[in-house]
């Protein structure tokens, strides 16, 4: 414990030099910014009716282990990016989940809106429309830029990393960049037709205990619906001229009293519902029935695990009934390894699945399963 205070500590003293050199305000604005009011249900299904039906992937390229592998300048891959995408668009794909980083703004905010920009030229040339995920919860509480680990063997999703990283998320009165990120961010791209929708945190309340242990920040919960709750503002004093709202992942949602405080908040203050639902074709629908009650744009910005019934086969009929934007979880097999199921964190595969749980294509650009390609294409109508 003595050794993580300590590291702690030099964290804090490394991120107020890096203010004092860029002019980094220790002032919040978030009290001065006029509060802009979530969009009305027919201001968001006018929207939505705009876009046709949605159906993509959340992406990371085979390259990339993490969010920050994918972004660094040095790692930043142009060809690669743009030759995965030309097979999204093959199969009918017309929009991509990608996951931005804290630490990468910090570091070099311009060169790192350049990449997004560079991201964004390359998705329209495939006419795919870009979600971005600002802030995560999700697996490895200590993120940290350079060279980032190899993958653990057989193991799924070994190098994910949260944004903001603990030590941030502990003590957010001392970071006031994280106000400054997502207003930059945002208001660079706030009118740009190429991002469809902010996705400002991805599953907040998600405390990856069962993976990283005591390495999670104490009452992680509790900070980051704190941090969610000031998110949405920043977002809002911005007034992007896309949709914003959060993502939704667990508990009863059977009615609006019975959802956790957090899911509740998240509801009454997005612009379109946002939510993750690994599960069979029945429960399925049934969940998307519960959500139908806000009027709203649904957004599953998370689905397919295999194993469990939550195939494309399965899903995508009811998601284009219901006009359900759907992204399943995983593209490319890469340095993610989300081929390997969740069980892999307590038993390591010694070999390949023989049912892949998330994952679309090989390395080489094969598909994992030729008659799902097939069924993708013909639903999305790219078999025409």
């Amino acid at each position: 414990m003595k050794r993580l205070f300590l590291l702690a500590s030099l964290v804090l003293v490394l991120f107020s030099v890096t203010f004092a050199r860029q002019g980094i305000s220790k002032e919040s604005s978030i009290e001065k910014a006029p509060k802009q009011e979530q969009w009305t249900p027919e201001k968001a299904n006018a929207w939505y009716i705009k876009q046709g039906w949605l159906v993509g992937c959340n992406y990371i390229p085979a390259y990339a282990i993490n969010q920050l592998e994918m972004w660094q300048s040095e790692t930043f891959d142009t060809l690669a990016i743009d030759k995965e995408l030309a097979l999204a668009e093959s199969i009918g794909m017309n929009t991509l989940r990608v996951f931005l980083h804290d630490l990468l703004w910090l570091q070099d905010a311009a060169g790192f809106k350049k990449r997004i920009d560079k991201f964004l030229s390359i998705s329209k040339q495939h006419h795919i429309k870009i979600v971005l995920v600002l802030f995560d919860s999700c697996w490895d509480p200590l993120p940290k830029l350079g060279k980032q680990k190899e993958p653990l063997k057989g193991v799924h999703n070994s190098g994910w990393v949260q944004s903001p990283g603990r030590y941030i998320l502990e003590n957010m009165d001392a970071f006031p960049y994280l106000e400054q990120y997502i207003k930059d961010i945002i208001t660079t791209f706030a009118k740009d037709e190429r991002v469809l929708l902010w996705d400002l945190f991805n599953e907040p309340d998600n405390d990856s205990f069962k993976t990283y242990g005591k390495l999670e920040a104490k009452e992680k919960s509790v900070l980051s619906f704190e941090l969610l709750k000031k998110t949405f503002l920043w977002a809002r004093a911005v007034n992007p001229s896309q949709p914003v709202c959060a993502s939704i992942w667990s508990g009863d949602w059977s009615s609006h009293a019975n959802m956790k405080e957090i899911d509740r908040f998240i509801v009454e203050n997005s612009d379109v519902i946002n939510f993750h639902l690994y599960t069979g074709p029945e429960e399925f629908s049934k969940q998307v029935g519960y959500l139908k009650r806000y009027n709203r744009p649904l957004f599953c910005t998370e689905y397919l695990a295999r194993p469990i019934g939550s195939t494309f086969q399965n899903i995508l009929p009811i998601a284009k009934q219901n006009n359900v934007a759907a992204y399943n979880w995983g593209f490319m097999e890469g340095k993610i390894q989300t081929a390997y199921p969740w069980d892999s964190w307590d038993k390591p595969y010694d070999q390949e699945p023989t049912v892949w749980f998330h994952d679309i294509f090989r390395k080489d650009g094969t598909p994992y399963s030729q008659s799902e390609v097939e069924f993708i294409k013909q639903i999305t109508g790219k078999d025409k």
